[in-house]
């Protein structure tokens, strides 16, 4: 016991002289107009680091309360437009916090006081590392001696996916890279809102509030998201979903210097938002949930929402199948399957819709749309099946089967086909 309280007052010595030495070196050590922060410099509050192309900026903020400061970056050119919050769930009191680097490279909040608010995680130790802001909105720490990075703020996101950075899964370690909301829209402390990468069949990107399911993308198609026609035009905002062994990931990239930023709100919306230079504005691009039909699993299982429909709550059921009274709609005539390859059910094909929730389907990207019809019709409990994949063009590639109930299905512009049992 007595070593222990040796050990936290001599660490408490070492963080005491370690601050006092930093605050002696004034604002001329401090990161003005520079875009990084070394080993010995520090930033203080009224200080920023601003990217080479000056299109972020790095420094203390207070979206309300002016007496709760917070350390994040943000659009030089828009300064409300935050997309990263260090110390986002312990905010300081005042103007007398600093960020430095540490003599092993790690970054530290410090308060008044020299008491940590916040600091990057990262294992090992580096003794020659510096702090870079990239001009994309990446704060990055590099070991100087070797070059390779050591943490970065994108693999940390808060409410704001930008240019570069990904949301996805590592399959192998289990880490994540999501959205997680801010709890009101002048409060950066943790939301109850995510938006996360689902990886069960295919990729779709799926918003959650407390443990409810709120929104799908739509499953990726090669192209896009099924749900979001918007990203048909790859020309404004190019996307893909890469998949590996070690990662499963949404990213988009910057096109022609316009800035673009998706923000997961407060009560589970993901909107897209694009900086319009001649009017300093952000205009609304596309935004999920749109509408009624969005709400997950609006028409239960086997339901199809049509929000151009003359009357609400714009349900019906696909067709050979009726509505229960206790929601969801279940098949007029059983199916009449073998399992033997002899079955004599058929297959309708529904147009134009986001195709259902894939967390119960498998996927063979090899197959062909014939291949992946006939391995339903084999299989009796096969319900439903689609082409994974629509890029170049006739029906499509890959198989997508569905088991069980099929749910949040809706019709939606440029929509795919979807072939159901009956």
């Amino acid at each position: 016991m007595e070593e222990a309280t040796t050990n936290i007052f001599h660490l408490g010595v070492v963080i005491f002289f370690f601050y006092a030495s930093l605050l002696s070196l004034g604002t001329s050590a401090a990161g003005v107009a520079s875009d990084t922060l070394s080993n010995g410099r520090n930033i203080t509050d009224g200080d920023t680091l601003v990217s080479a192309g000056r299109s972020f900026t790095l420094g203390f903020f207070s979206p309300g309360l002016p007496g709760r400061r917070y350390l994040g970056i943000w659009f030089s050119a828009s300064p409300d437009a935050v997309c990263w919050v260090a110390n986002r769930d312990s905010p300081l009191n005042d103007t007398t916090g600093v960020l430095v680097i540490d003599g092993t490279g790690g970054l530290l909040l410090l308060d008044g006081s020299g008491e940590a608010a916040w600091s990057s995680n990262r294992t090992g130790l580096f003794s020659s590392a510096a702090a870079q802001l990239l001009e994309y909105g990446n704060l990055v720490v590099r070991d100087q001696s070797g070059g390779g990075i050591i943490w970065q703020s994108f693999d940390h996101p808060s409410n704001t996916l930008i240019a570069g950075m990904r949301l996805g899964r590592n399959p192998r370690t289990g880490a994540e890279w999501s959205l997680t909301s801010w709890r009101a829209p002048d409060d950066p402390a943790t939301g109850d809102c995510r938006l996360v990468m689902g990886t069960k069949g295919l990729p779709d990107c799926v918003s959650w509030c407390g443990t409810a399911k709120k929104y799908r993308t739509g499953p990726w198609n090669g192209l896009w998201f099924s749900g979001i026609p918007e990203m048909s035009n790859p020309i404004m905002f190019p996307s893909q979903v890469v998949v590996k062994p070690d990662e499963i990931a949404y990213v988009f990239n910057g096109t022609n210097g316009v800035f673009s930023r998706r923000v997961l709100s407060d009560d589970g919306v993901i909107e897209r938002l694009v900086w319009i230079t001649s009017t300093k504005v952000w205009t609304p691009y596309s935004r999920g949930r749109r509408d009624d039909c969005d709400d997950y699993a609006k028409c239960g299982a086997f339901g199809l929402c049509n929000v151009d429909a003359a009357s609400t709550p714009f349900c019906s059921c696909i067709d050979g199948f009726k509505r229960e009274a206790i929601g969801g709609c279940r098949r007029i005539a059983p199916l009449e399957c073998s399992g033997n390859g002899s079955s004599t059910d058929t297959f309708m094909a529904v147009r134009g819709l986001k195709l259902p929730d894939t967390d119960n389907a498998t996927v063979d990207m090899a197959a062909t749309l014939e291949q992946c019809r006939t391995r339903c019709s084999a299989n009796c409990s096969c319900v439903a099946y689609a082409a994974a994949d629509i890029r170049g063009g006739g029906g499509g590639s890959g198989c997508v089967m569905w088991t069980g109930d099929i749910v949040d299905v809706r019709y939606v512009d440029k929509g795919q086909d979807l072939y159901v049992r009956l």
